[in-house]
């Protein structure tokens, strides 16, 4: 793909508060927007995803440092509705919408035309890529492919496309349950801790990671990280999180939150009028109470010492 070449150097600071805080909504979804429409018996349109994502972003970013959102339906119907706030950042997924496996496992690649340069065209601040990295699983066997070798190559690879470009970039991990693995409690906690020191190797503007469980886990999360995260939501109800970003902040020394469905998730089942008054009457006030537990726990991303890295080890 061609792109018109654009002179920039972009900074956290594009999404995050003149504190260097991260308040971030999230709306990047597509399969599973699609799946909470029909949880709630809707058989949901590409214009009702749109409208969905135009509508949340109309009310919730004037109060966000960021909105994260995809290419697909979402940047598209807010940048027609010019539904974005002025004052918000807006962070690009990234990721292929083709998603591969290897015997039941995610294998990571990227789409090299979602590159640093395409996320501006899109009027894109910071791009953002989703992997599932484990780690902490076995080598692989004579003629299996090394899917943790594979998949910090990848971030390598677009960390380089990035600093090139002056886009900074955003990793989100989710760990995952390996065939016939029972991944809870202290496993996923190890899981998730494992993975976190892997992407610390590379030269990550942010990273954006599941709580670990504990607070336990949030000091092991602050023992091994010297680049700054964020604690995503996962889609735990709204209180939970409250207390999620707090414990994240306070034991982990998270910069912040990257909030989706905690949020907003009941626009699904709600249309024209009532989905504003959700929106404005329930789903605003609680990005605020999550604003003010981050505005008074998290640790600013400026003070976090982050020794710059070579973004090409992983790949070697």
């Amino acid at each position: 793909m061609t792109h018109a070449t654009k002179a920039r150097t972009g900074t956290l600071d594009d999404i995050a508060t003149g504190s260097h805080v991260f308040s971030i909504i999230a709306m990047d979804q597509r399969n599973t927007l699609r799946r909470m429409f029909t949880a709630v018996g809707l058989d949901a349109s590409d214009d009702d995803l749109r409208t969905a994502k135009a509508d949340v972003a109309r009310v919730l970013t004037p109060a966000a440092t960021g909105l994260l959102s995809d290419p697909t339906y979402g940047v598209p119907a807010i940048t027609e509705a010019k539904a974005l706030a002025p004052t918000c950042g807006l962070l690009v997924a990234a990721e292929p919408s083709e998603r591969r496996t290897y015997h039941g496992e995610p294998r990571t690649h990227r789409d090299p035309d979602l590159d640093a340069q395409w996320v501006l065209d899109q009027g894109g601040d910071v791009l953002k890529f989703f992997v599932q990295l484990r780690a902490d699983r076995p080598a692989p066997g004579p003629g299996e492919p090394d899917l943790v070798a594979e998949t910090l190559a990848v971030c390598a690879e677009i960390i380089r496309d990035c600093r090139d470009t002056g886009v900074p970039v955003v990793i989100e991990n989710l760990v995952y349950a390996r065939p016939g693995e029972d991944l809870r409690g202290q496993a996923r906690e190890n899981s998730i801790i494992e993975a976190a020191r892997a992407l610390n190797d590379l030269d990550i503007d942010l990273l954006k990671l599941e709580y670990p469980g504990s607070p336990e886990g949030c000091r092991r999360l602050a023992d091994i990280l010297d680049r700054p995260w964020a604690v995503l939501s996962a889609g735990v109800p709204f209180e939970q999180f409250t207390d999620i970003i707090r414990i994240a902040a306070d034991e982990g020394g998270a910069s912040g939150f990257i909030a989706g469905r905690s949020v907003w998730r009941e626009v699904v089942s709600l249309t024209g009028q009532q989905r504003h008054e959700f929106l404005t009457s329930v789903a605003l006030p609680r990005l605020e109470r999550l604003i003010d537990v981050a505005a008074h726990s998290a640790r600013p991303w400026t003070e976090i010492s982050r020794p710059a890295r070579a973004t090409s080890t992983a790949a070697n």
